[in-house]
């Protein structure tokens, strides 16, 4: 029988891999939890309901941001900060500073999931602690 505060391997691969999908593995885990008529444990549904709202908000980020960007790019001299923000870094395996930060959120928060800690963002994890219950 498991325990309240016991999280098992599964639980914690899951939770690593649905950050890494941008919530696509935690939506089909959901899905078969709800076919086969399982109980979803707090700790996994915490991090599937959290890949999926940051994967939603770093979706309209980016969409809000090509706007200005489109916007940026017809006023003279401004027109450089968006390329510079976009231009890719050759000491950074020709990464952006965007896709930088990205990606250590996502490894960041992959790791603490796969360590079995309720990995914590200001804001996004009071908003999914309200909604699970959870304190």
């Amino acid at each position: 029988m498991q325990h309240s505060n016991e999280i098992y391997p599964i639980e914690r691969i899951i939770s690593a891999a649905t950050y890494m999908t941008a919530g696509g593995a935690g939506f089909i885990w959901l899905i078969i939890a709800a076919l086969a008529k399982k109980r979803v444990t707090p700790f996994l549904m915490y991090h599937i309901l959290q890949s999926i709202f940051l994967a939603i908000a770093y979706f309209l980020l980016t969409v809000l941001c090509n706007m200005i960007y489109v916007i940026l790019y017809r006023i003279p001299l401004i027109n450089a900060i968006p390329y510079f923000i976009n231009m890719p870094l050759p000491f950074a395996f020709g990464l952006s500073i965007i896709q930088i930060i990205t990606t250590v959120v996502i490894l960041y928060l992959a790791i603490t999931s796969f360590m079995g800690i309720y990995s914590y963002i200001p804001w996004v994890s009071n908003i999914i602690n309200q909604n699970t219950g959870r304190k």
